[in-house]
């Protein structure tokens, strides 16, 4: 039976974690990848000692929970997961990730165990989100002895620092104020491939732990940029957990991870010049359209009053005829005519008036 799960094990390439540990009360999320021929098929999860006798607890084709397990399947990374809650001692044993085919089941198995006590490994949460180009840490307690690794589903593993699709990873021993023994896992440079399921290792227990990473958003670009201005250069790496410095012994990779944090300098310069770029040139087009208006309109202003305006008094080589005029009443104005001689050389004009009643009455009194 030994061999036959052994020879299980190396045929799934690692597809899962082979053993857990979980405090009483606790959960767990048990992920398990599978070929990308199967992603049509029914995926389940199955409690027993032996394959053979084992029973399906949940399936990808029937409702999805079944008491405190759940399972769900994501076929763009061709991985199933199952989440089991307020786990108790009598849920420990053997479980097995299994696919359903036309032929022999495809499946791989793993032992749950649930103690009362401290797990001999464990997290404090298997969910961890980072942001592309930033870093993430992971911390894995641990009690138990053995080898230390940190390994992507399904593809490598690194022992005390290396690389992973790219990415740098540190792996750190220290002791917490509890002094609780930790495996520290940092990993930075981070690219959006990098999300997937990884476990810690340690000795002969496993433990599960998911990365997302997301993009950066133009809040985060601009505080990463302000921040690495502002970061004194003599700054010395912290002797604390919480904020040790990633180092790795890859030269090559050290390199590449440099030109890329000046690419992403780069990019996050060009990403803020650019729009004060356009809001200096709409700026200058404004001013310029404004005073040259404001110069049209001056010039509008000066042809006005050029033209409106009128000599107050004649030039004096202006020929000018003078009349004087003299008001007299309507009356009075016939008796001059009727006694004036008809004169050639005399212009006569006459000058009629419009007056009002008032106007009447006055006369009219004298």
């Amino acid at each position: 039976m030994a061999l036959h799960l052994s020879l299980l094990l190396l045929l799934f390439s690692r597809l899962s974690v082979s053993k857990v540990s979980v405090k009483t009360g606790n959960s767990i999320t048990i992920p398990c990848r599978y070929n990308l021929r199967y992603i049509e098929y029914v995926k389940y999860w199955c409690q027993g000692d032996y394959w053979n006798s084992c029973s399906a607890l949940v399936r990808t084709d029937q409702p999805k929970i079944s008491g405190t397990v759940s399972i769900s399947d994501d076929v763009t990374r061709r991985i199933f997961s199952v989440t089991m809650t307020d786990l108790q001692p009598e849920d420990s044993g053997y479980y097995w990730c299994a696919v359903e085919t036309t032929g022999r089941d495809q499946h791989t198995y793993l032992h749950l165990s649930v103690t009362t006590g401290t797990p001999g490994l464990y997290v404090d949460q298997q969910e961890v989100t980072g942001v592309e180009g930033g870093s993430v840490t992971v911390r894995c307690y641990y009690s138990n002895s053995g080898d230390i690794k940190w390994c992507r589903m399904g593809g490598d593993c690194v022992l005390y620092s290396g690389t992973l699709h790219g990415t740098s990873v540190t792996l750190k021993r220290t002791s917490d104020a509890n002094n609780r023994k930790v495996l520290t896992v940092t990993m930075s440079g981070l690219k959006m491939e990098n999300t997937d399921w990884y476990w810690c290792e340690v000795g002969e227990l496993e433990m599960p732990v998911h990365i997302t990473v997301s993009q950066q958003t133009a809040t985060q670009r601009t505080i990463k940029m302000t921040s690495t201005i502002q970061a004194p250069t003599n700054q010395q790496p912290s002797a604390s957990p919480t904020a040790e410095l990633v180092q790795t012994d890859n030269t090559s990779q050290g390199a590449e991870g440099n030109m890329e944090d000046v690419h992403q300098r780069s990019i996050d310069v060009k990403v803020l010049l650019i729009p004060w770029g356009m809001l200096v040139v709409v700026t200058a087009g404004i001013l310029v359209t404004w005073k040259m208006w404001t110069k049209h309109k001056d010039n509008k202003a000066k042809d006005q009053t050029t033209n409106n305006s009128v000599a107050p008094f004649p030039e004096d080589d202006d020929d000018v005829t003078y009349s004087t005029v003299i008001l007299q009443h309507k009356a009075q104005l016939k008796v001059q005519t009727k006694a004036a001689e008809p004169d050639d050389n005399v212009v006569y004009s006459s000058l009629a008036l419009q007056v009002t009643t008032q106007q009447r009455a006055t006369a009219a009194q004298q």
